[in-house]
């Protein structure tokens, strides 16, 4: 249901190039799935952000339990526990490449 929730969150306000990697039959490993997405600038992928974090509120009543970068929104991380959120501008996530590191 979450993960449902918060792809809706990135798609209403544009987010591109949604990756879920599951992560729940790797051994000792810290959430059950990553999101990854991005935007095109700062604003977009603060904007999507706002958006996961709403309607995570609004329909499931939960509140991220960690945010990480929103000061300058080039690399959001958004930890709810089970699942975490990446939210990057385009040119970050390719030169990040976490989908490489962990599928």
């Amino acid at each position: 249901m979450l993960l449902n929730i918060i792809i809706e969150g990135i798609k209403i306000v544009k987010g591109e190039n949604i990756s879920v990697i599951d992560l729940q039959k790797k051994e000792n490993f810290i959430c059950d799935y990553f999101i990854i997405c991005n935007g095109d600038s700062k604003n977009q992928v603060y904007a999507i952000y706002q958006s996961i974090e709403k309607f995570t509120i609004e329909r499931l009543n939960e509140k991220p339990w960690h945010i990480e970068g929103s000061r300058n929104s080039e690399w959001i991380l958004v930890d709810y526990i089970s699942i975490v959120v990446h939210v990057f501008q385009i040119k970050k996530r390719y030169y990040y490449d976490i989908e490489s590191l962990w599928k």
